[in-house]
């Protein structure tokens, strides 16, 4: 028996010298902002079957990051309609502060709306609706400033800002509109910047690290539009450090669509980017989805598969800019009287409100990649997290500076959620790492 626990030994040794470049800063995380509004009609959410506080499950299973979204509605407004207003300023700041004490990151997705804002609408805000064009570029500069103000003030300032939630067509209409036969970029540009320079107002007052800033538009699917809008937003002159695509393969079409516009997207502009909206069924439900899915079937196994082909689209993005997934509406649950869209059936949680294996396979992405070696039988099984869905195995029989890497012939596989390639033990060469592209 010694033969096979030699080349284990190996295996581990070739492990340990790929760890020290193995950390991540990828974003392994989710859009959890209505999970207050789910705890408070009686949801609860279970981890193996025990009740436990969702976010410590996100953190328990690898997640690195929650976003939240906040609206400028008012107390009347929420209190009249919780699921269609509620994410205020006075909701969300526990909620980030929760985020926080749990281990994880927060991203603050400002929609400047007191509802939602999307590529169909941008209302501005009732209270602002009465200001001249001027008075509301100031308006933006206080209200971010005070805003990231108050989420400090509370012990959670943001990682990550988003300024304006899926504006394609711009903000805060008809000021901010933009089309593509024209609208007023002027104008889109100077609410950017203000409200960019509210938010390193905060951050200079308050002796912080300033957020990073995500300019976030929804054509995952869609590189003509995706170059149309970035280059004219660029032409603004609005400062930005990621660019965040909305990704649904239901509305945004197949996953090669996402890939070339990623692809596409950090070549031109050289920033990072990250897929800021994206959720697959994991149930047959909606009907309007499930001709569109290209060849991943609604059900458990398949969200985890679509989630694997996803996490291989964004580490191939080139230059290793490819940023990490935010995945929407993992806490949804069914309400009755609350019309979701048929999300509930897209979390990361099934009906009883346990927690699927799609979570896994999605945290899997910000893992530290590490191979982890075992015996099955007279084979060795290599297995790494969906943090190197794009890395080749290479295999060499020595690991000193003038080692002879080679490709593994063998393709890793998707086993539960990890990628797996087994190896038989008669295999000479006994180390390997993985090779990102």
């Amino acid at each position: 028996m010694k033969s096979p626990g030699f080349i284990l030994v190996l295996c581990v040794l070739a492990v340990a010298f790929s760890v020290a470049r193995a950390q991540t800063n990828c974003l392994a995380a989710t859009d959890f902002s209505d999970l207050a509004f789910f705890e408070s009609r009686g949801v609860t959410y279970k981890d193996h079957g025990q009740v436990m506080d969702a976010l410590q499950i996100l953190k328990n299973h690898g997640f690195n990051c929650v976003r939240l979204r906040l609206w400028t509605s008012s107390a009347d407004q929420a209190a009249s309609d919780p699921y269609n207003y509620g994410n205020n300023l006075d909701y969300t700041i526990p909620l980030a502060v929760r985020v926080k004490n749990a281990g994880l990151k927060f991203s603050l997705d400002f929609h400047y709306s007191d509802t939602w804002a999307d590529p169909g609408k941008q209302a501005t805000p009732s209270l602002w609706t009465n200001l001249t064009f001027t008075q509301l570029v100031d308006e933006m500069r206080f209200y971010n400033s005070n805003t990231i103000a108050a989420f400090a003030a509370a012990g959670a300032m943001p990682d990550f800002v988003q300024i304006g939630n899926e504006i394609t067509g711009g903000m805060l209409w008809p000021n901010g509109k933009v089309s593509g036969s024209g609208g007023s970029w002027s104008n889109l540009g100077q609410l950017m910047k203000s409200a960019v320079q509210g938010i390193q107002d905060a951050s200079t007052a308050l002796h912080t690290n300033m957020p990073k800033i995500i300019v976030h538009i929804d054509r995952g699917g869609d590189w003509n539009t995706t170059e149309w809008f970035f280059d004219n937003l660029n032409a603004q002159g609005v400062p930005y450090d990621i660019i965040g695509e909305s990704y649904y393969p239901f509305f945004h079409g197949p996953l090669t669509n996402l890939n070339t516009c990623l692809s596409n997207a950090a070549v031109r502009y050289g920033k990072p980017v990250i897929v800021a909206e994206d959720a697959f069924p994991w149930t047959n439900s909606v009907s309007s989805w499930t001709n569109k899915l290209y060849g991943f079937p609604p059900t458990v196994d398949g969200q985890v598969s679509f989630i694997a082909a996803l996490a291989q689209i964004v580490k191939s993005v080139p230059h290793h800019l490819g940023m990490g997934v935010f995945y929407w509406g993992a806490e949804y649950q069914l309400v009755n009287g609350v019309n979701e869209a048929g999300y509930n059936t897209s979390a990361l949680f099934d009906s009883q409100g346990n927690l699927l294996p799609a979570a896994d396979a999605l945290a899997g992405i910000g893992a530290p990649l590490v191979i982890t070696p075992s015996l099955t039988g007279t084979n060795l099984l290599l297995e790494w997290p969906l943090s190197g869905a794009a890395a080749q195995l290479i295999v060499s029989s020595n690991i000193g500076p003038a080692a002879n890497w080679s490709a593994m012939s063998n393709t890793a596989s998707l086993t539960g959620t990890t990628l797996t390639i087994t190896v038989p033990l008669s295999n000479k060469s006994g180390f390997y790492r993985l090779q990102s592209p």
